[in-house]
């Protein structure tokens, strides 16, 4: 049996090549390859030998010869292949061990240049490892470390690799192959938004119980090339495995945490927040924001953006959360927290924020819906004060309010008193309608609407919403604008003695 090994990195390199070697494989091996495994003491043929043709090129030219491809591509059934390889004197490989040059790597690297990106481009890599994976029937291809322990374990066993094993192997094969082009033509196109064939590429990171429902199977993937993800740097220090559920509500909440900077809190329950507060301390915030919606909040996530105290842990592990998430915890708060079961607890240690030419998808049916994220934080610049003049208490409660709306499924109304959500209407066919549960959802848990202030993701198409609101107590509205009524709407909140500020900027989230 004969291996051809020719990898850029060689974790677990010592492990194969020893484990072949034992099994009596003969090893066929390409230049710094040849000579790592030279130093282990086996005995291993380079491939220039081979070739009877020296690198050139600068190591560019060393694989692309037909004493390598034959070998690999040959059909073992097929008697013309055979005496070809006869007449030329060529010998098969029966398993092909690759990895590529790492480009992504190095293309994502702080100042590198061009030319230098281009050349850990590899050529002769993915066309020995898609030769060996079209040739399965015959050949092993092998391009993960994590591959070599059970593929030894399989030829140690019965000295051969099953059908299933090399069909298998070939689909990791041809996904890392697709993987590395359309990480290479992402870079090309770079400097074009949407380009006229989009590659993203996934890696599963982990299989989920199920999915929204218990009857759909479900997985984690995350996308390559970026510099962190959902569940990047994230540790579970506490609970049962993270559900999809789990998972779509924790992206809500990072997703509205990562607009303040103050101490803050979000509680997300169905994708959308039930209770948001920023405050002088991370206990404050959280005790404002459960006092916001403290129905809703049961066994809702919880995401903090600073580290829990003993105090914090305390009254948390008072509540049912079914997942909490912070940047650290006191002992003291862990060793609470994790007395109880039904808790997830996830520690934060990701320090870098997603990169802003992230995109967002949306898969619709036999298709993809892609656009650039909703990323951009609201602040008064560029805004409008349509009516009224806000105080800057009001302005704080307004700027919060439209943050938080951002995040709301649509039509979305969110109202706000000193920092903190009181009422929030999300996904409503009507705007009216969001207005109206906005206020109910107030009312409900005991919260004056007296100097309140609202904020819409889209403009209000007639005053009918804002006047609901006024005559509630709410002084102070920040909307998008743009309605062929604006003017109705402001005097509807002008003659009421309101204030009203126009962003200029929709957000739509559905």
């Amino acid at each position: 049996m004969r291996a051809l090994i020719s990898v850029f990195d060689k974790s677990g390199l010592d492990t194969l090549a020893k484990g072949l070697a034992s099994l009596d494989w003969e090893l066929v091996a390409s230049g710094g390859t040849a000579a790592s495994i030279a130093e282990l003491g086996l005995q291993v043929t380079p491939v220039e030998e081979l070739t009877d043709f020296p690198e050139m090129l600068g190591g560019r030219i060393k694989t692309l010869h037909p004493r390598i491809h034959a070998g690999i591509l040959a059909r073992r059934e097929v008697a013309t292949d055979l005496a070809a390889l006869a007449e030329y004197g060529i010998e098969t490989f029966d398993l092909v061990c690759i990895n590529l040059y790492p480009f992504e790597r190095v293309a994502r690297e702080h100042g590198v240049r061009e030319e230098e990106a281009v050349e850990m481009i590899d050529i002769g890599g993915p066309s020995m490892l898609r030769g060996a994976a079209k040739n399965f029937a015959h050949v092993a291809p092998l391009c993960r470390p994590d591959d070599y322990e059970p593929v030894l374990a399989e030829l140690r066993a019965s000295s051969r690799l099953s059908h299933e094993t090399r069909r298998r192997l070939a689909a990791t094969a041809f996904a890392t192959s697709a993987a590395y082009e359309a990480a290479i033509a992402s870079w090309f196109a770079g400097r074009e938004s949407f380009p006229p064939v989009f590659t993203p590429v996934f890696e599963k990171e982990r299989d989920l119980a199920y999915g929204e429902n218990p009857h759909q199977t479900a997985a984690y993937y995350a996308e390559r090339g970026g510099r962190t993800h959902l569940l990047a740097r994230v540790e579970q220090l506490h609970g049962r495995e993270l559900s999809f559920n789990n998972l779509n509500d924790l992206n809500a909440a990072r997703m509205l945490v990562r607009e303040f900077t103050l101490p803050a809190c979000v509680i997300v329950k169905h994708a959308n927040p039930c209770g948001v507060a920023v405050g002088a301390s991370i206990e404050e915030a959280y005790e404002i924001a459960l006092a916001a919606d403290p129905l809703s909040a049961y066994g809702g996530v919880v995401v903090l953006n600073r580290a829990v105290s003993a105090t914090l842990g305390g009254r948390l592990a008072e509540q049912f959360v079914e997942v909490l998430f912070a940047p650290g915890y006191d002992e003291v708060a862990l060793e609470a927290l994790i007395r109880k079961q039904s808790i997830r607890v996830l520690n934060d240690t990701e320090r870098r924020k997603a990169e802003s030419w992230e995109r967002d998808y949306k898969r619709v049916l036999g298709g993809l819906l892609v656009q650039d994220r909703d990323w951009d934080v609201e602040d008064r610049e560029g805004m409008e004060v349509a009516t009224g003049e806000p105080t800057e208490a009001q302005w704080g409660d307004l700027l919060f309010a439209v943050r938080v709306c951002k995040h709301v499924a649509s039509n979305a109304i969110v109202i706000v008193k000193d920092l903190q959500t009181i009422g929030i209407g999300a996904g409503q066919m009507s705007r009216v309608d969001a207005v109206r549960i906005a206020l109910e959802k107030a009312h409900e848990h005991g919260h004056s609407l007296e100097g309140a202030s609202l904020a819409s993701d889209a403009f209000f198409p007639f005053p009918d919403g804002p006047r609901l609101a006024l005559d509630a107590g709410v002084d102070a509205f920040i909307q998008p604008g743009g309605s062929k009524r604006d003017v109705d709407v402001i005097d509807a909140v002008e003659s009421a003695g309101a204030a009203m500020v126009f962003t200029g900027r929709r957000h739509f989230s559905h």
